[in-house]
């Protein structure tokens, strides 16, 4: 698996680098164009989940015990946070949803059905792996609700509920681009009013918010040591990347409302890096200083993940119902909420019982990404050669555009 992730991961940057190189300057419109606002809050709260609000407090101590990884030894445990969750990484989103706004239209490669059909296995496994980790997280942010290890069944009412508001939200676009904006601000308020908790207490300064923050920087000069798996958690990581990349990519593609190429790859690695740069360092400082966080901030982290997963599956939901024709409109509202809560319920289940494993879902996106490259090569070389600009479809008047958002 390590080898295969490798081949991924290089193969993806050096595509990067010759799509900027290539067509740097071009302008990309998607099908849907919006405000970059509107864009960046759409990227964000889709391309993240519960793992952003609810892995870090769980995992600083693993990185900075060196006796049982040493591999960690380069760095410190907020820079190490930092480096698998932000900047060099959202460049796979990039990749994919460039493609898709300009590249796929010309070559169909996901419309074959074989190709279609393992794409939207992708996203239902990542959509159901999704709510598994709000639920295997639940103990620890709600103990009161069990003995702090176990999932009760108080745990399982709340995933199944968090799953049929993600179906209820995905029967609109208007519900999804509502809640992204929402779950952005939702998000913010929260790193206020735990930064404030932290740094205008009368033992602390915001002085020291900048201490810890500069310890990022550390990622910065080792970036190329996260380009590869450092050790197994690592993979485990890229491959969840992996997972979400291309349908993050067919997803967002559909809003980009005519930024150039080079600036939608600056959009994407440099805006999410910093509200998740200010949220790592926050909950960083909490952890080194040993400052609980039981009770209420623990209650705002779980409501805040909670709306990253209704955010991020309502998403993923429209994306494989619209592609596999299993719409509100062909089968009615009750009928798609049950079909879609049953399947997710169930294959939630699947990786609570370890049937399923994401690392799985990441390897069969780095085939499809591969496969899609070599039937370019094949069938659609000299057409891809020749693209110069967006699809004619997707046209934006610039002047109404601006005036309007």
């Amino acid at each position: 698996m390590t080898t295969w992730l490798s081949i991924g991961i290089l193969f993806t940057f050096s595509a990067i680098a010759f799509v900027i190189y290539r067509w740097g300057n071009m302008r990309c419109i998607g099908v849907t164009p919006v405000h970059k606002f509107t864009f960046i809050a759409i990227l964000f709260t889709s391309g993240l989940d519960v793992g952003l609000i609810m892995f870090p407090l769980t995992e600083f101590a693993g990185y900075a015990d060196l006796a049982a990884s040493p591999e960690y030894g380069f760095s410190n445990p907020l820079a190490i946070e930092f480096g698998f969750w932000s900047y060099l990484i959202w460049a796979f989103y990039f990749l994919t949803s460039f493609y898709f706004c300009v590249i796929e239209p010309r070559v169909q490669f996901f419309k074959i059905p074989l190709i279609k059909f393992i794409n939207n296995l992708v996203i239902i496994g990542t959509c159901a792996f999704t709510a598994y980790l709000l639920l295997t997280n639940l103990p620890w942010y709600l103990p009161q609700l069990g003995d702090g290890e176990s999932i009760v069944s108080s745990f399982y009412l709340i995933v199944f509920m968090v799953i049929a508001a993600a179906v209820y939200s995905s029967t609109s676009i208007r519900y999804v681009r509502y809640l992204s904006l929402a779950s952005t601000w939702l998000f913010f308020g929260l790193i206020a009013l735990m930064w404030s908790g932290a740094f205008l207490a009368d033992d602390s300064s915001v002085g020291e918010f900048f201490t810890t923050f500069a310890l990022i920087g550390n990622y910065f000069s080792n970036i190329n040591r996260f380009v590869l798996p450092i050790n197994d958690y690592h993979e485990f990581y890229l491959l969840w990347w992996f997972a979400w990349s291309i349908m993050i990519g067919q997803f967002t593609a559909r809003f980009v409302g005519g930024m150039k190429t080079y600036q939608v790859l600056f959009a994407m690695m440099v805006f999410p890096s910093i509200p998740i740069a200010i949220w790592f360092t926050v909950l960083y400082y909490y952890s080194a200083n040993g400052i609980d966080t039981s009770g209420f901030y623990n209650l705002a982290m779980v409501i805040v993940g909670i709306t990253f997963v209704i955010n991020s599956l309502d998403s993923l939901v429209r994306l494989y119902t619209d592609n596999l024709n299993i719409t509100v409109e062909r089968f009615g509202k009750v009928p798609y909420m049950i079909g879609n809560v049953v399947l997710l319920s169930g294959l939630t289940l699947l990786f609570k019982l370890e049937f399923l494993q994401i690392q799985w879902v990441g390897a069969l996106s780095i085939g499809l990404i591969l496969g899609c490259f070599g039937f370019i090569l094949i069938s659609h070389y000299h057409n891809v050669g020749k693209i110069e600009h967006s699809p004619k479809e997707n046209k934006i008047d610039f002047t109404k555009f601006a005036l309007a958002n």
